[in-house]
Formats: C-alpha cells, sequence, structure tokens
C-alpha cells in the first residue's frame, strides 16, 4: 500500500477530535426569532401616508410578486393613485428591487423574517396594514443618492438674463437630442401625471417613445388627443409636473420640455401631415360654426373637421391663438412656432374668418341659424381696472391690453419707470416685455413672493432679467403730473394675518406705512373678464351665465342644447391645456347629440 492511499483511509479519523467539543449548530425552534443584521431583507414595510401608489414596485418585480389594490381608508387624489402595493410573500424572493426603485421612499424591507400562521392567505402581504409597526423595525431601506431612479432634471439651456432683455429671442433653446433621451429616460411611466392633465395626454406614452428614440410616434401620439402640442411645450402651466412622481425626493420629470423636444422634430407643416397622417372621415353633411380661434375653439374644430364635419371658425383679430397669440410675449412663444401649429389645423379643412367679429361684424343668431351646432371659446378679453384714485391718468392701462398691443406690432410709450401691480404670468409677462424696451420695471404685489400665482420659472427669469419685486404692497392712488400723466403710484405697506378658517394668510394694510413710488406707467393685472355683448339680447335669457362665466354641464353645454362653450369663459383655470381639454371634451359630446356616436 502507498503512502497515498494510507493516508487516504486515516483522514477521516482525524475528525474523533471534534467529539466532546461544543457543536456549532443552534438545537432551537425554527420560528424562533432572532435579531437580523442592521441590513437584513425581510417581511415589506410601506409607509401608507407616503406611499403614492405609483406602481413601480409592481412594474419592476421579476416575480409578479407585487399587485397594487384599493385599501379601504385610502382614497385616490392629485398626485396619488389611491392604491397600495400588496407582496405575495410565496412568490417574493426578496431581492428589494422593489425598495430600489421606490421613488417615495416608502417602500422599505425589515429585520422580520419569521411569520407562522395556519392561514394560507397571510401569504399575500400588504406592508403597512400588516404590519402597522413595521416602521421600528425597518432594515433595508433606499438611498436617494444610490438609487435606481434618477431625481437629478437635465438642465435646460437657456439665454444668459442680461443676454436676453435685448431683444425677443426666445430664452428657453431647448433640448438636443442627446439631452432628451437621456431627460425621458428618467419617467417611470407611472401615469400619475395622465389623470391630473385636464386634456389627460398620454405622457408616459410618448416620452417612452422620445427615450427609445422613436420621435414620431411621440409626435403621433401627443397629437392623439391635442392640435396645439407645440405650444404646450412652451408655455403649459404644467400640473403635470407638480405630480411627478419622482418630484417627490428630487426634480419632476422635464415633461413640457420633452413635448416641446417631440413636437419640434416635425419643422413644418408637411412633416406634421407625413408623421401624424391623420384619418380624415367622409363629409358627414353636418356644420358647426366656433366662435374664437383659441386653444379651444381649435381644439374642437380640429378633432371635429376629422370626423367628416363642415368647420367653420370666426376670429375676432387678424391671425388665430387667441390669448396664446396677444398675450404670451414672443420671447416665450414665438409667431413662427404658434402659425405652423393653426396652419396645420386649416390644412385638413378647418375655415378661419379673420378680422370677423361676432355682434359686429356677423350677429351671433346668423352664425346660430346657420350651424347645427356652435361652439363658443371666446376667452377673456377684458382685464379688471386697479379701481383706485387717479386710475385715468394717461399711462395708466391694463397689462393684458399692453401684451395684446405689443404682440399686434403696435408701438406703446410706457416711459422708463413702469410698475405693474398684480403676481400672476400676465404681471410678469408685461414686466419682462416693458424690461426689453428698455423701461425699469418693479412689480408691486399685495402678497409675499412665495403667494404669487405665475409660474416660478417665469418669476426666476425676471428677476435674472432685472425685474424688482415689492411684496406686500396694497396701491391706494396713482399721482398725476400737471399733463394728466402718470407721476407715481402710493401704496401701503401690508402685513400678512393668519385665516381663522385655515385658509392662506391675508394681506392687511398698515396704517401710516404710505409709500411713493414713481413711475411713468402704471398697469393693472389683477385679473380679466369676458365680453358677452355678442350673444345679443334673445340668447342673454337663454344662455346662462353666472359670475362672470359660461354656466355648462359635463360635455360642455351651454343652457341651450344647440350651444358649447370652453375656455377662459367657462373654467377658472385660465390656461391653455384647460381649454384644449374643454374643446376636445365638447367634440365628444357634439358628435354624440349629432351623429349618435358614444
Amino acid at each position: 500500500m502507498s503512502f497515498f492511499d494510507l493516508e487516504g483511509t486515516l483522514k477521516p479519523l482525524t475528525a474523533l477530535k471534534q467529539f466532546g467539543k461544543k457543536p456549532h449548530t443552534l438545537k432551537d425552534i425554527p420560528w424562533k426569532k432572532r435579531e437580523a443584521a442592521d441590513r437584513y431583507r425581510g417581511l415589506h414595510y410601506n409607509n401608507l401616508d407616503e406611499c403614492i401608489g405609483c406602481g413601480n414596485c409592481s412594474s419592476i418585480c421579476q416575480n409578479a410578486a407585487i399587485d397594487m389594490i384599493h385599501i379601504d381608508g385610502i382614497e385616490g387624489k392629485k398626485g396619488d393613485s389611491g392604491l397600495r402595493p400588496r407582496v405575495d410573500n410565496g412568490r417574493c424572493c426578496w431581492c428589494a428591487l422593489c425598495v430600489e426603485v421606490c421613488p417615495t421612499g416608502s417602500l422599505s424591507l425589515t429585520k422580520d423574517y419569521l411569520y407562522v400562521t395556519d392561514d394560507p392567505d397571510t401569504f399575500l402581504w400588504t406592508p403597512g396594514l400588516s404590519n402597522p409597526d413595521g416602521a421600528e423595525r425597518r432594515s433595508f431601506v433606499s438611498d436617494k443618492d444610490h438609487s435606481l431612479n434618477d431625481f437629478r432634471r437635465v438642465p435646460m439651456p437657456e439665454l444668459e438674463g442680461k443676454e436676453r432683455v435685448k431683444s425677443f429671442a426666445e430664452v428657453v433653446l431647448g433640448y438636443n437630442e442627446q439631452q432628451a433621451r437621456e431627460e425621458a429616460q428618467r419617467c417611470i411611466s407611472c401615469g400619475i401625471c395622465t389623470e391630473v392633465c385636464p386634456d389627460h395626454m398620454h405622457i408616459p406614452e410618448y416620452i417612452n417613445a422620445i427615450a427609445k428614440g422613436n420621435d414620431a410616434d411621440a409626435v403621433r401620439i401627443i397629437y392623439d388627443n391635442n392640435p396645439l402640442p407645440e405650444m404646450c411645450g412652451k408655455v403649459c402651466t404644467r400640473r403635470c409636473e407638480d405630480v411627478c412622481a419622482i418630484a417627490t425626493r428630487g426634480e419632476p420629470v422635464a415633461i413640457r420640455w420633452l413635448k416641446r423636444y417631440a413636437t419640434e422634430t416635425a419643422q413644418t407643416v408637411d412633416m406634421i401631415q407625413d408623421i401624424v397622417n391623420p384619418e380624415i372621415r367622409e363629409p358627414n353633411g353636418k356644420t358647426v360654426g366656433i366662435i374664437g380661434a383659441g386653444p379651444s375653439g381649435l381644439t374642437a374644430a380640429y378633432y371635429l373637421a376629422l370626423r367628416g364635419y363642415d368647420v367653420t371658425i370666426y376670429e375676432a383679430n387678424a391671425k388665430a391663438g387667441g390669448a396664446t397669440m396677444y398675450g404670451i410675449p414672443k420671447y416665450r412663444l414665438p409667431v413662427e412656432s404658434l402659425q405652423k401649429q393653426v396652419d396645420y389645423i386649416r390644412s385638413i379643412g378647418v375655415k378661419i374668418h379673420f378680422n370677423t367679429k361676432v355682434g359686429k361684424d356677423i350677429s351671433f343668431k346668423e352664425i346660430y341659424d346657420k350651424y347645427d351646432v356652435v361652439f363658443m371659446g371666446v376667452g377673456f378679453p377684458d382685464a379688471w381696472p386697479l379701481g383706485i384714485e387717479g386710475d385715468d391718468a394717461k399711462g395708466s392701462m391694463q397689462a393684458f391690453r399692453y401684451l395684446y398691443m405689443i404682440n399686434s406690432g403696435e408701438k406703446v410709450d410706457v416711459g422708463d419707470k413702469v410698475v405693474v401691480v398684480g403676481g400672476g404670468n400676465v404681471a410678469i409677462d408685461a414686466a419682462r416685455v416693458a424690461r426689453r424696451f428698455g423701461a425699469d420695471v418693479t412689480i408691486l404685489y399685495r402678497r409675499r413672493v412665495e403667494d404669487m400665482p405665475a409660474d416660478w420659472e417665469e418669476i426666476e427669469g425676471a428677476e435674472e432679467e432685472g425685474v424688482h419685486i415689492i411684496p406686500q404692497g396694497i396701491p391706494i392712488k396713482i399721482h398725476k403730473d400737471e399733463k394728466g400723466r402718470v407721476k407715481a403710484i402710493e401704496y401701503l405697506k401690508a402685513e400678512m394675518v393668519a385665516d381663522e378658517k385655515g385658509g392662506r394668510p391675508r394681506p392687511v394694510p398698515i396704517e401710516g406705512s404710505n409709500t411713493i413710488l414713481e413711475a411713468t406707467a402704471v398697469m393693472a393685472a389683477i385679473g380679466q373678464m369676458g365680453d358677452y355683448s355678442f350673444l345679443g339680447k334673445e340668447f342673454e335669457e337663454k344662455i346662462k351665465i353666472e359670475r362672470g362665466r359660461f354656466v355648462v354641464n359635463e360635455k360642455q353645454q351651454t343652457t341651450d342644447p344647440k350651444v358649447f362653450a370652453g375656455g377662459d369663459a367657462v373654467n377658472r383655470t385660465a390656461d391653455a391645456i384647460s381649454a384644449i381639454a374643454d374643446g376636445f371634451r365638447a367634440v365628444k359630446a357634439i358628435d354624440e347629440m349629432l351623429m349618435g356616436k358614444k
């Protein structure tokens, strides 16, 4: 026998040295709990209040172990689907991918790993409900800085503040292809944004198309329910971004800018036609008259024309677009961009009669009698005056009217010291336009800066351009010079007083705090109102108006069944996407009424 054979025979005997030693294994029952490691991956826990029901955890689970369910007591709301994850512990492998992709950080794993029961249904575990005390046992949590989600937005290139006040060149330069792809890949496709969008645009779908490099597909998806998407991509109020799941711990996906990127790839009307390639049905013999070529009227016209209706718009101005054409400065929305979209809408057969004011050039009754249905998208063309002493001075004007004149190509002399009263987007727009004409501009706002209803990006843009903002100032008088021109504006400083009913603090003037600010022009931007004199007495009695707006049902139908309405003259949101949604909703109702289609 060789040495190696002998060694192999004797080797097992060395195990005898283990006799009498303390065993390495433990003789406890298997369901006895022991303290787990700090980063142990045990049973799930979910903070139900922080969770928004985005479903990202369910989407990424490779074992199909997570379902999104309704839970009693949790209702859907803005930015929250109302759903919560339920885990099938019979399928779960505790890989923790669901935790890593949770945008809010509400989902985690705990140190708990044993749960013994005779009830097989408890394999279906609703984190946070099945273990409400699980917060104290959390072990594996997502780290924002090392998350699988990207919480940092791709910056938008812009002209520098001091440079852009020299002209009306577009301030926002737009994403290039690489930037758009990178930003689009941040989207987790939860769809919460779609629910809050007034028009319910297919946001995750077109963003995914951009992320995959399918820009043409993105354009087709966008035009499915929005015929003015490039305009929205530049000036939309983007409430969708306010509820973006990524925004809970970072910056929201740039939904507006991505829409802009995609639609700008279709650079001409012909390119839009080739990409969208809309199906235009055969004429159905029905006619629709539309008053106003603003966002709601253009939307209704476009989709009705696609469905075979003979559509004619009556527009009081020389160009279509309504407030988007005449109320938005061209450094935000260039004329060429809006005109391209209007020309595309006309290319499918929509007729527009420009410089035709209803009530003057043609009566409302004539339109009413001529068409099977009438849609009114007349907007809010008039603005509220300040209503203070000296408001009749030369140089005292409405900011909306000032923007209208500038966008119409008129020259308006406002001098070198302009004061704009108000805190909304119209106030910001008027201030920034006046800066581009070389004026020293001050915005006087009765509340705090953080209370201003204007878009925060626009507020920052105004400040970068040298606009001075005086918060908590309540105007009381406009001083005139010997020629009746604006000389100064007098205001009282205000203190913010808490609202007893829980509303936002209200400004209360401080007696004796009178301050005089030199000015050559004062612009009021405190709100707008409608003008319905075009209806005539007969229809003013038939079409109900309350608090300055048409009364409509859920189908945009007024109290006269033949007349529909949308836009600012109907809803209080006062933004283009809401007007577009009104027009789109009216199309479905009109089609149902005239053709019996649902």
